[in-house]
């Protein structure tokens, strides 16, 4: 049995509307990001340096290094 692909085209605004929705997903996708980040940033903060150290962050320079990686 042969099969017969049909070309059919998009309802009008179908492709407006899904690059709207496209961007709007991607716009929410980069605030939880950055949401995350930010609120890990804030709680890292928080720490002494001792604490820092022994999670493996030898300065509070080497925090903001991690954290300017994650944003980019």
């Amino acid at each position: 049995m042969a099969s017969y692909e049909i070309a059919r085209p998009a309802p009008f605004g179908a492709i407006t509307i899904h690059r709207v929705v496209s961007r709007i997903d991607a716009s929410l996708r980069s605030l939880r990001l950055w949401n995350g980040a930010r609120r890990t940033r804030n709680a890292m903060s928080a720490l002494s340096p001792e604490l820092l150290e022994d999670i493996g962050f030898m300065a509070d320079s080497d925090a903001r290094a991690m954290f300017r990686r994650i944003e980019d």
